[in-house]
């Protein structure tokens, strides 16, 4: 293919109800759309950046500007593109993985809508369809979670994940335990809260049986993860540690968890997230694929990852309306605990032009 031009749409969707983590709440998510048009046809990819460097050192406004500045010119001058050559076109340019995903999965889009084939056939799938699990943040009270955790339980939701912080980890998870009982699959992530000093706290989640700790010390700090690894009893997960196959594999090797999260954008995309599914099943690691409040472009190339084998954990790739009343594309609605993969070509979606135009706050073209 030859890409020609590239729109980048900002837009704001609000969520059904407020989302508080670790590291602060959100309100509404601002989103940065990547359109890609080829001489064959055009596709979508959706950068998962948040507004403001509060997750990640990337936000929606440097993402923007790198995709402007380096890398769509980078792509545009090739003479041959198809998405397997996008990361090594801007493998010169180093980090902005948000961006680089963004702007792979528009390319990866065109590619397989041109070929008539589903991304997840393209990844290797071997579901139909995906369990799924639901996401929940830090509330005002217990009593407030335990409603919460209730009503996602009789929507058919298959695992609860529970938001912890520092003062709200043990109590809400004793909660939920006495209240909905050991069979429901449980699991807690930190996204970074603590720190070595509290592995002696971290181990009071111990015997409430949990799937996992997701992300408990900072990102950078993996040999932290495998001397707390050694502590718990309770496996730990890493997530925002995990930013390639290569270091995917390094912390496995170095014991630092026993299951991995991947988010595609935090890695540069669904080619690398493909290969970090392969390294794990290689080592034996289950996996399990992550959230980042998609729309439904997202969600519908996160269920197509989670269909992959290796993939033995209920993700978060919750139905469309755990976010948003109204999603810009079809939305995604739980079926017995479960999200079908889509099966048309491409990502197996496309935004409705009106629901987008509703939510679109700017958009600019570059050729």
């Amino acid at each position: 293919m030859k890409l020609r031009e590239v729109e980048l749409r900002r837009i704001r969707m609000p969520l059904v109800s407020p989302f508080r983590t670790s590291f602060g709440t959100q309100t509404a998510r601002d989103v940065l759309l990547v359109r890609a048009v080829t001489d064959e046809e055009e596709g979508w990819g959706e950068c998962v950046a948040m507004a403001d460097p509060v997750y990640s050192p990337e936000y929606l406004d440097g993402c923007a500007d790198v995709l402007r500045r380096f890398f769509v010119p980078a792509l545009t001058a090739l003479d041959r593109l198809d998405a397997t050559s996008v990361a090594p076109a801007l493998r010169r340019f180093h980090g902005h993985q948000m961006a680089k995903g963004a702007l792979e999965m528009a390319v990866l889009d065109a590619e397989l809508r041109a070929r008539g084939v589903p991304l997840a056939r393209e990844l290797g799938a071997e579901s139909d369809s995906v369990p799924c699990g639901v996401s929940v943040g830090i509330m005002d009270s217990i009593d407030v979670l335990l409603d919460a955790v209730g009503g996602y339980l009789d929507e058919g939701y298959l695992r609860i994940k529970l938001k912890i912080e520092p003062g709200w980890d043990v109590e809400p998870v004793r909660a939920v335990r006495e209240r909905f009982g050991d069979d429901v699959l449980l699991q807690v992530d930190a996204n970074t809260a603590y720190t070595p000093a509290d592995t002696r706290h971290l181990a009071r989640l111990d015997p409430f049986d949990l799937l996992l700790i997701e992300q408990p010390l900072a990102e950078d700090d993996v040999l932290g993860h495998a001397e707390l690894a050694k502590a718990l009893a309770t496996p730990v997960c890493l997530d925002e540690s995990i930013t390639s196959a290569r270091t995917a594999a390094a912390a496995i090797t170095l014991g630092a968890c026993s299951v991995v999260n991947i988010k595609p954008g935090r890695v540069g995309g669904y080619l690398e997230a493909r290969r970090i599914h392969d390294v794990c099943v290689a080592h034996g690691v289950p996996v399990w694929c992550g959230g980042m409040l998609e729309t439904g472009l997202g969600r519908a190339a996160n269920i197509a990852l989670a269909a992959l084998p290796g993939c033995t954990l209920p993700g978060d790739t919750s139905a469309s309306d755990r976010y948003y009343r109204t999603d810009i594309t079809e939305p995604f609605v739980l079926e017995g605990g479960h999200l079908r993969v889509p099966t048309g070509p491409g990502l197996g979606v496309r935004p409705i032009p009106e629901l987008l135009e509703e939510v679109t706050a700017s958009s600019e073209w570059l050729s």
